[in-house]
């Protein structure tokens, strides 16, 4: 019997495990010649699909920033501690 049968996965593919590895990857913020390298490709248009598919980690960063942000304004007494200042 097939162990992907066994499995209970019918239609799954080693090709799958490739592409989660390279999801993974991307998404944990690797670069495109980092992924290329793991790809083993020396062409960018494969490794850009999996960048590609995780442009919505700006969001979280943002989102991530905006709440260090806030959570140091609830604890300021003043209001203006922690805030950035541009120099120069």
């Amino acid at each position: 019997m097939d162990v992907v049968t066994e499995m209970g996965l019918p239609g799954f593919h080693f090709h799958d495990l490739r592409h989660t590895g390279n999801m993974l990857a991307a998404e944990s913020g690797a670069g495109l010649k980092e992924l290329m390298a793991r790809m083993g490709h020396d062409n960018v248009r494969a490794a850009m699909i999996y960048q590609h598919a995780v442009r919505g980690a700006d969001e979280a960063i943002t989102n991530a920033i905006d709440r260090q942000l806030e959570a140091r304004d609830d604890d300021d007494d003043k209001g203006t501690a922690g805030a950035l200042v541009p120099t120069g």
